[in-house]
């Protein structure tokens, strides 16, 4: 199970491949943000923040603390990965 609401305009919003529309800012916010489906468009990869600190945990795209996948999140994740993988093809460095 993942996030289907992510607070993440790409995928919030309707994809240009499935419509040729201009959404503006206010429609993005206005229609597309506040909706209560599942993104149109799924993030594969991306973490977001996570449960509270009573491990509750609700998908629900506004609240942005638990739902919003940024680079200070992603990027200690990363470094950690990266490092476990170079250690793992023998790199000492």
């Amino acid at each position: 199970r993942y996030p289907q609401q992510a607070h993440h305009r790409g995928s919030s919003i309707v994809s240009i491949y499935e419509t040729t529309a201009k959404v503006s800012c206010t429609e993005g916010f206005m229609v597309w943000f506040r909706r209560q489906a599942p993104n149109p468009n799924e993030l594969t990869g991306a973490v977001v923040g996570g449960p509270d600190r009573y491990d509750n945990f609700e998908d629900y795209r506004a609240d942005s603390c638990k739902l919003e996948p940024t680079t200070y999140i992603n990027a200690p994740l990363v470094g950690v990965l990266a490092r476990l993988h170079s250690i793992s093809m023998g790199s000492t460095t």
